[in-house]
């Protein structure tokens, strides 16, 4: 999956407004019970979310265009937010849409059959997502059928504050960004005085776990889960473990690392006191926001401020190219089984996902990031800031995107690695036995 697929994936996600909007639309007639239907719907645009304020204002349009009360109830993406989720299908309180992850994390909701399929609701709706490329959708990992129609993609890089490494006499990272060039980029950045490197990894270690095990796997085979430590990827998630000890006994991450908030390590970045950081493309917005007088005032951006930061790639350390990126299409709209065999509720939860999932509204949350849909629209950079666009220049070079493993790898698995990590860098627990303990669960898991 080289440049092609990148730019595939990029097609219908770059710009903020279109003349058309292609949702295909259901095929049933205007008019019914659905204009009386209240929905209730509960996403991940929240928070700090670029995309929190565009998901509010669509909302407000809707309700407004087809009389339909959606009764929202949003929250910011982390591990709560899943076990909410999961408890609320566990009780029968899940919501009639939801916006949720496409991964493992959904497994527990298509095996009881609390979603409906895609091609179920083609069956009476058959423009459905018809605006989308169905080879772009992610497959369920329960039974291969789709379920999540997709909006925003995503993916993972390394963001820079240039300021930072100017301060300390480094180049901003290329293409070929090797683990060597990148320890001795953080030793001079240490050496003048700056944190390398901006992450919580007693909250917080996921990007770091993700590419650092990527480093010592490939793109055909990261998301294949080893059996132990000691077959397929199992010695490779034991090396890029301790990849992290490494750079945490070199001094590279902050000296509070262990104990700092996530939302404090990033104000380290925004606030030219950290050089590196490992997140999500999600995070433009969040970069963009500190550099805001006001945080939810757009127009009060210090353009300034905001030309210190870019995004580049992560260091490679093995097989993978450094424009080997992680990302996806990881998220989507679910329609509940519960709205599905409500007749009052079905053609409004048809509605609601076609809207969202419109030309329009997804070229509007994709942004700089990634699409499935069918149609590519011409990019207008005038509609992008600075690191926005940085952004798009980064992906038009990138040479794969694949999928975060941890996505498989799903919760209790990942305990003794991500919780457990303060133990791994210090030493108090060696890296293989903690990756050891997670691949045992996720063995006794898929045994069941």
């Amino acid at each position: 999956m080289k440049k092609k697929l990148a730019a595939l994936l990029l097609a219908g996600s770059m710009v903020l407004s279109l003349a058309a909007c292609g949702g295909g639309g259901s095929s049933k007639e205007e008019g019914d019970s659905s204009a009386t239907a209240s929905l209730s719907v509960t996403t991940t645009f929240a928070g700090e979310d670029g995309n929190a304020q565009n998901y509010k204002n669509a909302i407000a349009e809707f309700e407004e265009k087809e009389g339909i009360k959606v009764n929202d109830s949003s929250a910011t993406s982390d591990e709560t937010f899943k076990a909410r989720v999961e408890t609320d299908f566990q009780t029968g309180s899940e919501p009639d849409v939801l916006f949720f992850f496409s991964g493992a994390d959904a497994n527990s909701f298509i095996e009881e059959g609390k979603v409906v399929s895609i091609d179920t609701i083609r069956e009476e709706y058959p423009d459905y997502a018809s605006n989308m490329n169905d080879d772009l959708i992610a497959a369920s990992l329960v039974d291969g059928e789709k379920y999540a129609v997709p909006v925003n993609g995503y993916w993972e890089g390394l963001f820079c504050n240039t300021a930072v490494l100017e301060a300390a006499g480094v180049e901003v990272p290329g293409a070929d960004y090797t683990w060597e060039q990148f320890l001795a980029d953080c030793e001079k950045i240490k050496e003048a005085g700056y944190a390398p490197i901006a992450a919580s990894l007693g909250e917080i270690p996921h990007y770091w776990w993700e590419y650092s095990i990527f480093n010592h796997t490939s793109t055909e085979t990261h998301l294949e889960v080893p059996a132990s430590t000691d077959e397929g990827n199992g010695p490779g998630w034991v090396e890029g473990m301790e990849d992290i000890k490494e750079l945490y006994e070199k001094g590279y991450f902050p000296e509070n690392t262990l104990s700092a908030k996530d939302d404090e390590t990033f104000a380290m970045f925004t606030s030219d006191k950290a050089a590196f950081l490992i997140d999500g493309s999600w995070k433009v917005g969040g970069i963009a926001a500190a550099c805001q007088s006001d945080p939810e005032d757009p127009s009060t951006l210090d353009t300034d401020k905001l030309d210190n930061f870019t995004v580049t790639y992560v260091p490679t350390n093995g097989e993978r190219e450094a424009t080997d990126l992680i990302g996806g299409l990881s998220m989507g709209y679910y329609i509940s089984a519960k709205a599905w065999e409500d007749e009052s509720k079905r053609e409004a939860a048809v509605k609601f996902v076609e809207y969202m999932t419109s030309d329009e509204k997804v070229a509007l949350f994709a942004q700089h990031t990634a699409s499935a849909l069918k149609e590519a629209p011409e990019v207008n950079e005038e509609d992008f800031n600075s690191l926005q666009i940085k952004s798009i220049k980064m992906m038009a070079d990138v040479t794969s995107l694949t999928g975060a493993v941890q996505d498989v790898f799903s919760d209790e698995c990942r305990v003794s690695t991500f919780d457990g990590m303060p133990q791994i860098v210090t030493g108090e627990v060696s890296a293989k036995d903690a990756v050891q303990e997670g691949l045992e669960i996720y063995a006794e898991q898929n045994a069941e």
